[in-house]
């Protein structure tokens, strides 16, 4: 990730600009950005949110494979809840948690209560800056992108970096002076502070306002800020003053009566916009500079006519309000140059007085069919002072303005402004099918399924009736994802969800909550047929799907809550379907469980381990703790070789945890992947103690899991850990599970190769108890074979485990490779196999495993 800085410098601009209060993560570092403000509103807000639902939203930001905006439902509706997903080329790069205290919502007594330094914004307010943000961060992101892939244009690139602050720093400042339309303030005020804003924006000298007085030969200054003043300038003295706008940088050439008028007023830098009144230039903006090196660039010229177009709408709505009334000539003149529609009528004669060439344009069909005097008198409309309308005949959308003025001759007349918001309506109709639809698959996302599942239980507890949601998730998606690539996988969601959809009875019920996971709800007449839909449900993952030129097949795993009956909220009833969905999951598979509430219990403990590993894990894994069982070589002395890493978990709030009961939940979130570079890590770090404090012959053994295996780049973060550590690679011994290699030979033998390339040795755990054929050890390659302690426990007493050991042995010296028994713990074991020739042995008979103060102490 780029220099954090100018996240912190968004997160701190939305909060103070908008009332959002924002936290940037990432995955690989976490949070990246400090709270805005004390501490005290810091612990205020996200308080009122609750640790609960923040680490919950967390969680489905985690999950999102593409770029998404998702609600956490709060239990109040005056704070809400957010998170941005924005991910580079599908993969997720960066997210921000929002939280807002609407300000239209919050109860008296808790405004009360809050402390000071707290920002509230509106609901329309928020929503708009979550938009902003996520544009923001996105083109920030892939700005970061090329940044980092293009080396040889490095220079280019921070180029471009800079002109991304500079324009996020015009985009403020423009923002500021296009709140002044809004601001109810002299003509002189309003543009004084306009010039303000701009001349700090862009660094400037000063700006002026300059109009013709009326003895024709002088110029009166109107409006000025900066460093220097102006009162009076001889017509004559100013070249500009001829209706035409001129762009003067201080390394322009320029005709002799600029240069002396810049001297004159000690200008190295200027630009002169015209604006015009009645058809004449009457009104000049002088935008200076009295330094040397000021070149004018594209942005700061256009950020110049904005701020121009600005502070002559300003003069616009003076006029419409009377308070710059005059002739009917001047304001005519300057109607016509408003930028938007115009028209003035006579309600009571319905006479139409004055219509603007742009209003013209925007109305040119409904003028052509004899249509227009019918919408300007329309009782309907006419009487609202503010609308927002469709044409048909344009097939535009407008805002229109209404006042009542006093006319030039005196009578009372209605004029109207109109604003073409076409695009904007198209963008909030796009947005809001964004907001309800999944990007990938075009069935209705999480936050529309909330809402529909909202309405249901209501509807079902009003009416007395029943409804089910069914919780699906893929078995194993992951495992197609990267093996066949995340385009490939995109393609199976798209064609499942296309299935769903042409189930009878669920058409318009189906959702994809993120990732490969659905919900179907079943409601009103239908759930009558919720056994046949569920078996429809199944008979669409019997047969294999075809990607990538094969044949892949593909099984879900699912959970049904019924509502009201198991329960009579959204979070409940999905989350007690999730439950289901677990056990579903844990009984093996490819099948759909009914909740029950004789598992909740355990499910509950699940849920609570669920989320406290989530949040250890994105603290560092500080509550992983590496122990290590000595291995013995028996060949020799029996002494000491190195140990085995094995990860224990004490966690802060659940106390010690059994590996087997953190261990495959851990695999099953894809926690597993910190988790397990915590511990090879750890294990490294110590292991180059070792060889740096006498024993450099010393070797550690690392388990790798089946997740961890499978990620694309494995290899490269074993070869960082390496790297970081400077631990010789042939001390490092990476352990794999026997039914993990032969599951897939072919990727794993590649895997495997790619790790041995390193100098890193490679065992086979587990041994015996896959079902691996010996021709397939052959070619794997491994350095150490060791064998399941199932095969010790009877050892001199079946004849069987004895057979099987020797076997291995000879085995293991045929292809030349190691052995290590485990599970060692009597004399008697010791010593049958010390005399079958094994190489290695580890188990309790030499010790457990142990922390690292008490295996330093012993065998370092």
């Amino acid at each position: 990730m780029s220099d954090p800085r100018l996240f912190q410098k968004i997160q701190d601009y939305f909060c103070q600009a908008n009332g959002v209060y924002l936290s940037c993560l990432n995955k690989s570092e976490g949070v990246i950005t400090k709270s805005y403000g004390d501490a005290s509103a810091k612990d205020f807000v996200y308080r009122i949110a609750g640790e609960d639902k923040y680490m919950s939203l967390i969680s489905k930001l985690e999950k999102c494979v593409v770029e998404n905006v998702i609600e956490e439902p709060l239990d109040t509706d005056y704070v809400k809840l957010y998170g941005v997903s924005v991910a580079i080329e599908d993969e997720p790069a960066l997210m921000w948690v929002a939280v807002a205290l609407i300000d239209e919502k919050m109860p008296e007594e808790v405004r009360r209560s809050m402390p000071d330094g707290i920002i509230t914004t509106s609901e329309q307010r928020f929503y708009i800056s979550l938009e902003f943000l996520e544009v923001l961060t996105k083109q920030i992101l892939v700005t970061m992108k090329n940044e980092s892939t293009a080396n040889a244009a490095l220079v280019k690139t921070k180029k471009t970096d800079e002109e991304l602050k500079i324009q996020f720093h015009m985009l403020e400042a423009l923002n500021s002076v296009i709140k002044l339309l809004e601001v109810d303030e002299s003509f002189s005020d309003i543009a004084e502070s306009a010039l303000s804003y701009t001349v700090q924006a862009l660094e400037l000298s000063g700006a002026f306002i300059i109009r013709q007085n009326i003895d024709g030969i002088h110029l009166d200054v109107i409006v000025s800020c900066g460093n220097r003043k102006f009162d009076t300038i001889g017509i004559v003295e100013a070249p500009f003053f001829t209706g035409k706008p001129y762009i003067i940088s201080a390394n322009s050439f320029r005709p002799e009566k600029f240069r002396l008028f810049m001297e004159k007023y000690r200008m190295k830098a200027a630009i002169f916009q015209p604006v015009e009144v009645n058809g004449k230039t009457e009104m000049y903006i002088c935008f200076f500079d009295d330094r040397t090196d000021r070149s004018w660039e594209s942005y700061e010229t256009k950020f110049l006519n904005d701020t121009k177009r600005v502070i002559q709408s300003v003069l616009t709505k003076k006029i419409t309000t009377n308070s710059l009334a005059g002739s009917y000539a001047s304001l005519e003149a300057i109607l016509e140059s408003s930028g938007c529609g115009i028209y003035v009528a006579d309600p009571v004669k319905r006479e139409v007085l004055y219509m603007n060439n742009c209003c013209k344009e925007l109305f040119c069909n409904t003028i052509e069919q004899n249509k227009m005097e019918d919408y300007i008198f329309s009782n309907a409309i006419d009487g609202k002072t503010f609308t927002e309308m469709y044409s048909v005949e344009e097939d535009k959308w407008f805002d229109v303005h209404r006042t009542g003025i006093k006319w030039v001759d005196g009578r009372q007349v209605r004029l109207a402004t109109l604003y073409d918001i076409t695009q904007k309506k198209r963008y909030q109709q796009k947005m809001e099918n964004q907001a309800n639809n999944d990007f990938l698959t075009g069935l209705y996302n999480r936050m529309r399924c909330e809402q529909d599942l909202e309405k249901f239980i209501a509807q079902a507890v009003e009416d007395g009736g029943k409804g089910a949601l069914i919780y699906i998730d893929l078995d194993d998606f992951k495992h197609i994802n990267d093996g066949l690539g995340h385009q490939y996988g995109d393609v199976l969601l798209k064609a499942i969800s296309h299935s769903l959809t042409h189930i009878p009875g669920i058409e318009n019920y189906c959702y994809r909550m993120g990732g490969d996971e659905f919900i179907v709800i079943v409601t009103g007449d239908t759930i009558e047929e919720l056994e046949r839909i569920i078996k429809d449900i199944q008979e669409i993952f019997v047969k294999p799907w075809y990607l990538k030129g094969e044949d892949y097949y593909c099984t879900i795993s699912g959970g049904v809550a019924f509502f009201p009956t198991d329960a009579k909220t959204v979070e409940e009833v999905i989350r007690r379907a999730d439950i289901a969905l677990f056990n579903a999951k844990k009984e093996g598979k490819n099948r759909i469980e009914f909740y029950s509430r004789n598992t909740d219990g355990k499910s509950t403990k699940r849920f609570d381990l669920e989320k406290h590993m989530r949040k250890a894990a994105m603290n560092e894994c500080e509550e992983f703790t590496v122990y290590f069982q000595p291995i013995i070589d028996v060949l020799g002395t029996d002494a000491c070789t190195g140990a085995e890493a094995l990860v224990r978990w004490n966690s802060s709030t659940m106390g010690f945890i059994n590996p087997v009961d953190f261990i495959p939940l851990a695999e099953y979130l894809g926690l597993i992947n910190p988790i397990g570079e915590h511990v090879l890590r750890e294990a490294a770090k110590h292991c180059k103690y070792w060889n740096d404090m006498g024993y450099p012959d010393y070797k550690v053994n690392v388990n790798l899991s089946v997740v961890q295996l499978l990620q694309n780049d494995i290899v490269k973060k074993i070869k960082n850990v390496i790297d970081d550590i400077k631990i010789e690679p042939k001390n490092l011994c990476l352990e794999v599970t026997e039914s993990l290699a032969i599951n897939d030979m072919v990727r794993m033998k590649r895997i495997l190769n790619e790790i041995k390339s390193l100098g890193v040795k490679v065992a086979l755990d587990d041994f015996g108890t896959g079902y691996s054929s010996l021709n397939h050890i052959r070619e794997m390659p491994i350095d150490i074979i060791k064998i399941d302690k199932c095969f010790i426990e009877h050892i001199g007493q079946d004849d069987f485990s004895d057979a099987f050991v020797k076997m291995v042995k000879e085995l293991a010296n045929t292809i030349g490779v190691k052995v290590c028994v485990e599970g060692v713990e009597t004399k008697t074991q010791y010593d049958i196999i010390k005399k079958m020739g094994i190489d290695y042995i580890q188990g309790y008979y030499f010790d457990k495993p142990m922390c690292i103060e008490d295996f330093e102490n012993k065998y370092v």
